[in-house]
């Protein structure tokens, strides 16, 4: 594989470095520099800047609103935008379900919710894991009951990232109890707003609210709201799931965090001299960043088979296992390497009134360090990853 850029390609790096600089807000860079979390209305301020410029959507074809770049230079986007320190752009309608609504949606559903989620006007979130139903998605039981032009929606989402911040959710409901369990499941578009809709708070272990459980109690939802056939959701969401599973690779995000993991060993004193200069520590930066470099090539090839129109398949899966793996692995060396200073919590923890002791660059990261263990969780399970990975590619 040549990864060489051409000169079009150097000139289009050059173009997204320039655009980042001058306009990336300094305080949003700084909170991500610091692993400090990005709000709501600073991600959304974020996402419209990247909107006016005709940037949010670089993986969407033009027709519906997107860069039509090509892989390469979405690659390129993507490293650029870790390089710089911008936020990560929110997936739920960005690269999940805007990609199903625009293959398989009515010309209405697309007319209705693109422009808006392009615009970051409305807000979305995932209603797939239950209680008892995570990695084992097709044993969901949200049941949704055809009643004339609605569906009746009971039962009860968890884990639901950012449902606080949503005003739609796409959900995966059950709608025939009588065949398979993958034959039996719908795809909805939910409007947050709706009655018998109530989303209340969980606390992660970091202290943060990043997610939520989410309660239907006969919760009237349009038919015209349902993408595709009635009983055909499990098609949607694999083919929404290859897609969050290609984005949980977060390679500039993982590349970004290692060079923070080497300026702060060249900052931090070990055995007389400098944490960088210990040998045992150097291996362990060798180690991950050789992994690091091989889930790069592994995420150009899948690019590169997307640019000659090959969808994302099951090997997708593999970028989810090894990439989810990096990350954790890297913010385990951020809090070595920091030692004792990474041990208090976050200054923004609610109810904290003292002063931090230690550098500046400390305290965002073991709330960061404590978030990632869900990494190798959400979005599948990595064991889960595993089996499918030997069930449709090894044909075990």
């Amino acid at each position: 594989m040549d990864l060489a850029l051409s000169r079009e390609d150097e000139a289009f790096r050059d173009e997204v470095r320039a655009f980042l600089e001058s306009a990336l807000p300094p305080e949003i860079r700084r909170k991500v520099e610091l692993n400090h979390p990005v709000g709501k209305e600073e991600q959304g301020r974020w996402q419209k800047i990247l909107h006016a410029k005709g940037w949010i959507a670089p993986g969407w074809p033009r027709e519906y609103g997107g860069t039509g770049w090509t892989p390469i230079q979405r690659y390129i986007f993507d490293d650029e935008m870790g390089r710089a320190g911008a936020p990560s752009l929110n997936p739920f309608g960005l690269s999940m379900v805007g990609p199903v609504i625009y293959t398989f949606g009515t010309p209405e559903q697309k007319a209705r919710y693109l422009p808006k989620i392009l615009a970051t006007d409305e807000w979305w979130c995932q209603g797939y894991s239950e209680p008892g139903s995570g990695s084992d998605l097709a044993s969901l039981k949200t049941r949704a009951v055809r009643d004339g032009d609605d569906y009746v929606v009971n039962g009860q989402k968890i884990w639901t990232s950012l449902a606080h911040w949503a005003d739609m959710m796409f959900c995966l409901v059950r709608t025939d109890t009588q065949v398979k369990p993958q034959e039996g499941i719908s795809f909805l578009l939910i409007d947050m707003k709706t009655p018998g809709i109530t989303v209340n708070p969980i606390v992660t272990m970091d202290g943060g609210h990043h997610v939520n459980t989410v309660f239907f109690q006969d919760v009237r939802v349009p038919v015209a709201n349902r993408i595709g056939e009635e009983n055909k959701g499990w098609t949607y969401a694999k083919f929404l799931l290859g897609h969050e599973r290609t984005g949980i690779a977060e390679v500039s995000t993982s590349k970004k965090q290692l060079d923070q993991l080497k300026k702060f060993a060249a900052m931090e004193s070990a055995g007389g001299g400098l944490l960088i200069d210990d040998p045992k520590f150097r291996g362990k930066i060798a180690a991950v960043e050789i992994e690091l470099l091989a889930l790069e090539y592994t995420n150009l090839r899948f690019m590169l088979a997307e640019q000659e129109g090959k969808p994302p398949g099951p090997e997708a899966s593999l970028l989810k296992i090894r990439g989810s793996e990096i990350r954790q692995s890297i913010s385990e060396l951020l809090i070595e390497a920091l030692g004792y200073y990474a041990m208090p919590v976050d200054p923004d923890f609610p109810g904290r009134n003292e002063p931090f002791i230690g550098p500046e660059h400390a305290p965002g990261q073991m709330p960061h360090y404590l978030f990632s263990r869900a990494a190798t969780i959400y979005g599948g399970s990595n064991e889960i990853q595993k089996n499918v990975l030997a069930k449709m590619v090894l044909g075990l």
